[in-house]
């Protein structure tokens, strides 16, 4: 399993990377590989401003579906437009071309609470 440095996780298993106040969010490699073959990926909350932990869209799997919970309080300003045709690169490149959506944080220091790789590479065992 692949957790990059760079980024911060949550318990559910989705990640974030920050720049100024604009925040990409994805979910894990773990994530995927346990949800296994992605097929789509919904988000109605582009626009809304929306609580951590809050559900802002679902990802459907072969086999599942499975919310996805925002990691820190914010506005959800795009979702990937990329996912409309290949909602597959979820699974393969969860950190790069796979990412889910883009957000307007309402305060990006509650990003550095989040899990640092080692943290989250300990909850996932």
């Amino acid at each position: 399993m692949n957790f990059p440095a760079n980024l911060r996780y949550t318990k559910d298993h989705e990640w974030i990377s920050l720049e100024g106040n604009i925040a990409t969010i994805g979910i894990t490699d773990y994530a995927q590989h346990e949800l296994g073959d992605i097929v789509y990926v919904e988000v109605d909350t582009i626009g809304k401003t929306l609580e951590a932990g809050a559900v802002f869209g679902t990802v459907e799997a072969v086999k599942t579906v499975s919310d996805l919970f925002l990691p820190v309080s914010g506005t959800i300003t795009e979702l990937n437009p990329a996912l409309n045709n290949a909602p597959e690169l979820v699974n393969s490149d969860p950190y790069g071309e796979g990412w889910m959506v883009k957000m307007t944080v309402t305060n990006p220091a509650d990003v550095e609470a989040l899990m640092n790789a080692s943290a989250y590479e300990v909850v996932v065992g």
